[in-house]
């Protein structure tokens, strides 16, 4: 499905104005044995890493066609990059989520943490990434999202992680796309509440900077002090603000939501909590739009 321009500014209407949240589909190899164990399927149950791949392509499929996995409640979804290359129902999964189900398609594009350094983790070389953002295009992909990880209220650290963000974010921009920028931070971390205000700071200098004809979303974690990427939310270089469940449980990360009015969700773990390969079709559908309905409304 080749880029069509038209489609490309109703995605970027219905991600600015749209009610509703992001679903998070794009666990990649580090992380999808964690995944299928979560939805009952033990590393024993297949072989190699196509087996496997396999299995979480039926499991993102069965979501992605569930009744209520629809543009009522679900604005985006984003992929991975195997699910972007695959079918679902015979069709590209970005065509059939935008012209079957009117959800946005995006891309995950970062390959991975480095080793922590000054309290954060940054991305991993993304070898291949102007090829990928061609053929992500080329599928009829809106943007992607690039995750780094900050552990620590450490100044350099985060200054570091927010520029590698908007180096990325960059590359995005120019080959067409909207990136969404996820600097996370630990809800573990004991200086958890200081490092998303020095995040915070970091983000809105960099916005700034921005020409007037680029456009970021952010995907961030639900902070401590409500309301404090409110400021964030506002910019005019920002699409959108998102915020990733963390692990939080999805009552609990609904709960926190809830007090952001200006966030919405875009979550991986807490979509899925309670979903099983065991489950009937009905037993499946309805745990999964229970989780869709939490979602939604914390994000409305």
């Amino acid at each position: 499905m080749a880029k069509d321009t038209a489609a490309f500014v109703d995605m970027a209407r219905r991600m600015e104005t749209g009610q509703g949240f992001i679903a998070a589909l794009d666990q990649s190899g580090g992380s999808t044995p964690k995944a299928l164990r979560l939805y009952g399927v033990e590393e024993d149950q297949y072989s190699g890493e196509e087996e496997m791949f396999a299995e979480i392509h039926e499991m993102r499929a069965r979501i992605i066609t569930a009744p209520d996995f629809t543009s009522q409640k679900v604005l985006g979804a984003i992929l991975f990059e195997r699910t972007m290359r695959g079918e679902i129902e015979g069709k590209p999964v970005a065509d059939l989520l935008w012209n079957d189900r009117g959800i946005v398609p995006f891309l995950k594009i970062d390959k991975g943490l480095e080793a922590q350094d000054k309290g954060v983790q940054m991305m991993k070389p993304m070898p291949g990434l102007e090829a990928l953002l061609t053929e992500a295009a080329g599928f009829g992909i809106f943007g992607t999202k690039e995750r780094s990880v900050i552990h620590e209220a450490n100044p350099d650290g985060i200054d570091a992680i927010v520029a590698q963000q908007f180096e990325i974010a960059k590359l995005v921009t120019n080959a067409g796309l909207v990136p969404i920028l996820e600097p996370e931070v630990d809800i573990h971390s004991e200086t958890k509440a200081e490092a998303e205000g020095m995040l915070r700071d970091a983000i809105h200098g960099f916005l700034d900077k921005l020409p007037e004809d680029e456009t970021v979303m952010l995907k961030l974690t639900i902070p401590s002090e409500p309301g404090l990427y409110d400021v964030l939310a506002d910019h005019p270089r920002v699409l959108r603000v998102v915020a990733l469940s963390g692990g939080y449980s999805t009552d609990d990360a609904c709960e926190r939501l809830s007090k952001n009015s200006k966030m919405i969700a875009s979550f991986s773990r807490a979509l899925t909590e309670g979903l099983s390969k065991q489950q009937s079709d009905d037993e499946f559908n309805a745990a999964l739009g229970a989780n869709i309905d939490k979602i939604y409304r914390a994000s409305v």
